[in-house]
């Protein structure tokens, strides 16, 4: 099974115990990077926690926030990261299997919790295609210049 860490800010905090009680139900290991609170905080330094750890290739991630749009913005910062929200099953496999997405975003306030495990399901159960596919991920990041 995958590894899998998991943070969310005040606005995901709801979603998030089910999504982590659903992903070791199934048997996925999983690190959670806060918060464990209500009170507000700032969702950029959350994103960044986990971006760090995936880009290190140390497992995938998942972020909740009120929309997930805000910690995809973030997550996508960190050189490596490649985070889609998603509201809807076929988006979470699409982005999987065409796109390599190793970083999944929620939406508290836009998806329930029924919708929400089966997101996640899609975006776990589906496999990067590579192909045509992995030329258009490589052109993602420009090449570094030789010195």
């Amino acid at each position: 099974m995958a590894r899998f860490f998991v943070a969310n800010d005040h606005a995901g905090l709801g979603l998030k115990a089910p999504v982590v009680q659903h992903l070791l139900a199934n048997q996925h290991e999983v690190i959670d990077l806060g918060t464990n609170t209500t009170a507000s905080c700032d969702y950029p330094e959350f994103a960044r926690q986990v971006a760090a750890k995936v880009s290190a290739g140390e497992g995938l991630g998942i972020l909740i926030c009120g929309t997930g749009q805000g910690m995809a913005m973030a997550a996508n910062r960190v050189p490596g990261v490649r985070a889609a929200v998603c509201a809807d099953t076929f988006s979470a496999a699409a982005t999987r299997l065409h796109n390599d997405a190793n970083v999944l975003c929620l939406g508290e306030r836009v998806v329930g919790v029924g919708l929400a495990l089966a997101i996640v399901d899609a975006f776990v159960n589906a496999r990067f295609e590579g192909g045509r596919h992995a030329r258009r991920i490589a052109l993602f990041d420009p090449p570094r210049e030789q010195h």
